[in-house]
């Protein structure tokens, strides 16, 4: 991912928190035409070690690639898509695995929002 220019490349381990898969990969471009190209990289390496994807959802548009390696899902976002779904905040209580060559700084931590609950109406009597 990182070798076709990546931005803000994240791994979480969503394994305590979920069933679906183990780890989500998460990754932005700067355009449509870079996402696929990251997509497609990691479809071809991962496809020469023998780990072929179960799915690709998105290839066409490119705004979001979603990957399903079973194991891993990879999500390459472009930037502005990214920011619009915000899974890093969705999975906020998963762990941060460090990515070998890639600096703490460039990944930037997401807070979660506070969630505003609406009271429940009072009931009067009649």
């Amino acid at each position: 991912m990182l070798d076709k220019k990546a931005t803000d490349a994240v791994v979480l381990q969503i394994a305590p928190l979920t069933s679906i898969t183990d780890y989500l990969v998460i990754g932005s471009a700067d355009s449509d035409r870079q996402a696929s190209a990251i997509a497609d990289h990691i479809g071809d390496i991962l496809s020469r070690s023998g780990n072929k994807p179960l799915s690709i959802e998105g290839n066409r548009s490119s705004q979001w690639v979603l990957m399903d390696f079973g194991d891993v899902i990879v999500h390459v976002f472009r930037q502005d898509v990214r920011k619009h779904y915000a899974l890093e905040r969705l999975w906020a209580d998963a762990k941060r695995i460090a990515i070998p060559g890639e600096s703490p700084v460039s990944q930037p931590v997401m807070t979660p929002r506070p969630v505003k609950r609406k009271k429940a109406p009072t009931k009067t009597k009649a």
